[in-house]
Order: structure tokens, then sequence, then C-alpha cells
């Protein structure tokens, strides 16, 4: 096995991100940071390295576990990191608010407003002068 890997190589290999341009793309955005610091995809990734990876809205805290430049099947890639427990609760934790407040936000973007929608819309009209 490799002592060494590009970063971008690694980060596709365990499955973060789908191709590797994307990662790239995403380690130039400034979404990954190796060792707390923005990184390169030209970085050498060794064991041990901890990662904070953001693949859209949830934040991944992972330490290096192994190396593999090629992309395998996802029990594999699973293995090839390990994700610490705090970060494991966070993203449970902001996935539960996110879904909470989807909840709670009223949808009128779902086609034809139902009767209840269609009220307010004509109460709206009748106070703003319509």
């Amino acid at each position: 096995m490799a002592e060494s890997v590009r970063l971008d190589k690694w980060l596709w290999a365990a499955r973060f991100y789908k191709t590797r341009p994307l990662a790239q793309k995403a380690i130039e955005g400034g979404k990954v940071r190796a060792e707390g610091a923005r990184a390169k995809a030209g970085k050498k990734l060794q064991v041990g390295q901890a990662l904070e990876i953001r693949v859209g809205m949830e934040l991944y805290q992972i330490t290096v576990v192994a190396l593999s430049e090629k992309r395998g099947p996802a029990s594999q890639a699973r293995t090839l990191y390990e994700e610490s427990s705090e970060s494991v609760k966070a993203r449970e934790q902001a996935s539960v608010e996110r879904k909470a407040a989807a909840a709670a936000e009223p949808r009128f973007d779902r086609g034809r407003p139902d009767k209840k929608q269609r009220r307010m819309i004509q109460k709206m009209k009748r106070n703003s002068g319509f």
C-alpha cells in the first residue's frame, strides 16, 4: 500500500465526492481542511491525518485510517476513515433541526393552493388594496 496519496484521489476513493474534478473543486473552494488549515488538491495525505470535509450541508470531522487511490464499494470506502463521535452527533442534530424547520415552514409552491391557502391569499389582497 502507498505511504501517501493525493488528497483529491483519496476523497474520491473514500466516496465523499462522486468524481475527482468535484473533489478538486471542493478543495479549491475551501470545503476541505487538513489539520485545521486549508488544503490543496495535490497535498499528500498520510495515515493519521485529521480532515474536516463539508459536503453540502454536512460537516465531517474524520481521521484517515487507510490510503487508497482506487474507488471501491461503499463498504470498503468506509474503512478508509474514522469519523469522530462528536461529528456524528453534530450531523444528526443538524439534520433533525433542518427537518423541523422545513416542517414548520408553510409550503405554497406545491401546485395549486388549497382552500385555506386561497382564503389567506384573498385576505392579503383585500388588506393590501389590490
